[in-house]
């Protein structure tokens, strides 16, 4: 881990801490969002299927969990994309900031002065995260689901940490993902030939 020259980083759960953010968005949607509350959870669940389904999207994966929720709550895409941005990245927006992992965004820019390179990979749209938890010059580049040169597919799959590799320049082998979830950030990085370590704690 200490000879990488580039580290590959999750976002949701990792960069900051994710218990207390589902508190506080949970609370929000039981005061003020009870309407959006149905279709939030369809979406979550269809990110599962995408994930379990391994399929290559046609377009991304991020829009075809879009379709499949759309389908399945008998929605248009564009109605409920509107939900998904208010619920699922503008409103937790003030709560990422207050729940980062100062911890590992200091070692992140310390590890970036001494040298080394950085990437975000995501299987969700990322930069605007990213700009609320105050992080977004901690990274070379993002390989975000729903972004411009997003992976094909969601974790397990490596894509989106080699896709990120190849921007960095840096061979797989000299990377270390860092994520919280030894299913998904893990065996991608273990199909990538890449070190993985796993955040802890809420």
């Amino acid at each position: 881990m200490g000879s990488a020259r580039a580290w590959l980083v999750d976002l949701d759960g990792t960069l900051y801490h994710a218990a207390p953010v589902k508190l506080a968005m949970a609370l929000e949607v039981a005061l003020l969002g009870l309407r959006a509350a149905p279709a939030l959870r369809r979406f979550r669940a269809e990110h599962e299927i995408v994930r379990a389904s391994g399929a290559q999207a046609t377009g991304s994966p991020f829009e075809t969990q879009l379709a499949g929720a759309a389908a399945a709550l008998a929605t248009d895409v564009a109605t409920l994309r509107g939900v998904v941005e208010e619920w699922m990245v503008r409103r937790p927006g003030k709560w990422l900031w207050l729940a980062r992992r100062r911890g590992l965004l200091s070692e992140l820019a310390r590890f970036r002065a001494a040298g080394g390179k950085s990437a975000l990979v995501s299987d969700y749209p990322a930069r605007a995260k990213l700009a609320a938890l105050g992080a977004t010059a901690l990274f070379d580049a993002v390989v975000a689901a729903g972004e411009p040169s997003g992976p094909p597919r969601l974790k397990p799959s490596p894509e989106g940490y080699l896709a990120a590799a190849t921007h960095l320049g840096v061979d797989p082998a000299e990377c270390l993902v860092i994520g919280d979830r030894e299913d998904a950030d893990g065996e991608a990085a273990r199909r990538a030939g890449m070190a993985f370590r796993r955040v802890s704690g809420l």
